[in-house]
C-alpha cells in the first residue's frame, strides 16, 4: 500500500488503493454510458469489449487527479478522461494485431482481433479515435471553448505522428536491430511517454492552470512515462502471463531492444527509480492536492502488474 502525505499535516494519510478505486469506479460508469450498442452492431460491441476490459485507467485518472489540483473538478474534466482512455484503448487494439505485435490476450482476455477479427478490430479503434475527439467536444461542460481546443490539438499531437504513431515506426523498424539509447528513449517518449503527459497536462488545461503549472505537470509525466515503459520493460522478463494479463517474453523473441537489455534489470529499476524522485520533485511547490499525483508516481515505480 503507497501512502503519502501533505507537506501541511501528517495526520491525515493519503491512501492510494481507495483513490484508485473511487476513480477508477467513476470512469468505468462513464466509459459504460458513453457507447451504446445500435445498428450496426458489430461495431459497437467491438468497441466496447476492448474499453470497458478493465485496466487500471491511470490515463483519466491522471488528467483527473491534474485537474483537481489545479483547481478543476472532475465534473469538468471526465469527457476528457473518457476520450483519453478511448485513445489509449483504440492503441492496444491497433498494437496487437498481426501486422505489429500480434498478441493473443490483453488484460487477461483475447485480443480484439481474435474475437472480432482483424477488419473490424481496426475500424473499431478507428472508431475509438474519432469518437474520443467527439465526446470530448460534445460532452464538456463548464470548459470555455478555447481550452478545449487546446486539449484535442495536444491530444491529436500525442496519438499522430509527432507522438504515438512516430514511435511505433521507430519500434517496428528497429526490431531485430542494434539500436543506441537515444533511439530507445525516443520510440519510448513518443510511444508510450507522450499519451501520459497529454493526460497529465489536459487536466491542468481544462482547469485554466497558469503556464508555469503546465510546465512542472509536464515534467513530471514525461518522468512517469518513462518509469512506466521501463517498468514495463522488466516486466516482461521477469512477470507471468497470468499476473501481467498478457505475453510475456514477446520483446526478447522480436529482439526489440529495451531498457534491461541496455542496463539489466537492476540498473533499469534504479533508473526508474530516479525519473519518479525527478517526477515528485516538480510537484514540490504545490500543496495537498499533489499527493495523488506523488502517490501514482510511486505506484508505477512499485507495480508488479
Amino acid at each position: 500500500m503507497v501512502t503519502t502525505h501533505s507537506a501541511s499535516t501528517d495526520t491525515v494519510p493519503f491512501v492510494l488503493p481507495d483513490y484508485l478505486a473511487e476513480r477508477q469506479a467513476r470512469v468505468e460508469a462513464a466509459l459504460d454510458r458513453a457507447i451504446e450498442v445500435v445498428y450496426p452492431e458489430s461495431i459497437y460491441e467491438s468497441m466496447r469489449y476492448s474499453l470497458l476490459a478493465g485496466g487500471k485507467r491511470l490515463r483519466p485518472i491522471l488528467c483527473l487527479a491534474s485537474c483537481e489540483l489545479a483547481g478543476g473538478t472532475v465534473e469538468m474534466a471526465m469527457p476528457t478522461a473518457c476520450g483519453l482512455e478511448m485513445v489509449h484503448t483504440m492503441s492496444l487494439i491497433h498494437d496487437d494485431l498481426p501486422s505489429m505485435d500480434n498478441d493473443d490476450y490483453r488484460r487477461g482476455h483475447l485480443t480484439n482481433h481474435k474475437v472480432y477479427g482483424e477488419d473490424v478490430a481496426i475500424l473499431a479503434g478507428d472508431a475509438l479515435l474519432a469518437y474520443a475527439f467527439e465526446h470530448i467536444a460534445e460532452q464538456s461542460q463548464a470548459v470555455p471553448p478555447e481550452r478545449l481546443i487546446q486539449v484535442m490539438a495536444q491530444l491529436g499531437r500525442a496519438v499522430g505522428a509527432a507522438g504515438l504513431v512516430g514511435g511505433q515506426i521507430v519500434d517496428l523498424a528497429s526490431e531485430g536491430t542494434e539500436v543506441s539509447l537515444e533511439t530507445l528513449n525516443f520510440i519510448h517518449r513518443h510511444k508510450t511517454a507522450a499519451l501520459l503527459e497529454v493526460s497529465v497536462v489536459s487536466g491542468a488545461i481544462l482547469a485554466g492552470a497558469p503556464a508555469d503549472t503546465r510546465q512542472r505537470l509536464s515534467r513530471y509525466a514525461q518522468n512517469v512515462g518513462l518509469a512506466f515503459q521501463i517498468i514495463d520493460d522488466v516486466l516482461d522478463l521477469t512477470s507471468t502471463p497470468e499476473a501481467l494479463g498478457k505475453s510475456v517474453g514477446k520483446d526478447l523473441a522480436a529482439q526489440k531492444a529495451t531498457y534491461p537489455s541496455f542496463w539489466g534489470i537492476d540498473e533499469s529499476q534504479r533508473q526508474a527509480q530516479q525519473l519518479v524522485a525527478a517526477a515528485k520533485a516538480e510537484l514540490s511547490a504545490f500543496g495537498p492536492l499533489r499527493q495523488p499525483l506523488v502517490a501514482i508516481a510511486d505506484y508505477i515505480a512499485a507495480r508488479t502488474h
